[in-house]
């Protein structure tokens, strides 16, 4: 029989290995994306991040566009998902009855489990016609049919992290408010979600991370055009974004196209993990903040 102490030290000492590992394979990915992205990033220099041309055969490689694009879309996305998401996790954990909230929720939470790919082919072949017919586009390709259907996309993140951060705040508090005379409705507006801010930011900034991290829907939609839109600001014509430019070119390319690919990842990949960081940091204020820790 092994003694007690030792089989607690070996579950520990388990444990604490599949976590160091965990953070290794983190980081050796991110070594070998800088590896390869480094050739790149020495031949061409800032020109990789501020040219807009992008021609393989001339090799002229900026990144500008499908960046501008990246963050364009997800502005776009989180303008769709972030109302919807507070305003559905607002009736979710403070209006709705307990039958109505376990029959949304689960359904709201089964988004998340539709393939991206099928996304795509909604955005594309319904949204991306309806927005065409309607505004008279060129084509079904566009920033804003990407917008819409990334900001569904980003919505059962949003609505399941702010509902569980409104649900934490103590019913105390909320009693408190209502006994001060205090509406159901300004309780909701100057306490609950107050209160739960952190938690609802750690959310959109979840949903963010999703939304600009999105590949095969994005490339189905928004159209795969290196360039910038004529105006900046114009959501109906086409462009690109990193994920969606790794994704088409990736199969064909060869040579140095190869490390500025890996730069764009690179880029994503940093994007992605401050995003982690700041969602983790926020949940642990909420947490310590409802344990009396601040």
């Amino acid at each position: 029989m092994i003694p007690r102490r030792l089989k607690e030290k070996l579950i520990k000492s388990t444990f604490f290995g599949i976590a160091a590992f965990s953070i290794l394979i983190i980081f050796f990915i991110f070594i070998f994306l800088f590896l390869e992205a480094y050739p790149a990033i020495r031949e061409f220099g800032s020109e990789l991040f501020t040219s807009t041309s992008w021609n393989v055969r001339r090799e002229e490689f900026g990144l500008l566009p499908a960046i501008y694009g990246s963050v364009f879309v997800t502005i776009g996305a989180l303008l769709v998902s972030v109302p919807l998401g507070i305003g559905a996790a607002v009736y979710l954990s403070e209006i709705a009855s307990n039958k109505v909230r376990m029959a949304l929720k689960p359904i709201i939470e089964l988004l998340a489990g539709i393939p991206s790919i099928v996304y795509g082919f909604v955005g594309a072949v319904i949204l991306g016609k309806f927005l065409s017919n309607t505004f008279n586009l060129r084509g079904i390709h566009s920033f804003l049919a990407a917008m819409i259907i990334l900001g569904i996309m980003a919505l059962p993140i949003i609505v399941s992290m702010a509902d569980d951060a409104m649900k934490s705040v103590p019913k105390d508090i909320k009693d408190a408010s209502l006994a001060l005379g205090a509406t159901r409705w300004q309780t909701i507006r100057r306490v609950t979600i107050p209160s739960a801010i952190s938690g609802i930011s750690s959310g959109v900034i979840m949903g963010m991370g999703r939304a600009i991290g999105e590949t095969m829907a994005v490339m189905l939609i928004v159209g795969g055009v290196m360039k910038l839109p004529v105006p900046f600001y114009n959501a109906f014509d086409t462009g690109n974004t990193l994920t969606a430019l790794i994704a088409v070119q990736m199969g064909e390319a060869h040579g140095i196209i190869i490390n500025v690919l890996f730069t764009a990842g690179v880029m994503l990949f940093v994007v992605v993990a401050i995003m982690s960081i700041i969602s983790d940091i926020l949940q642990k204020r909420t947490k310590d903040r409802f344990e009396g820790k601040t």
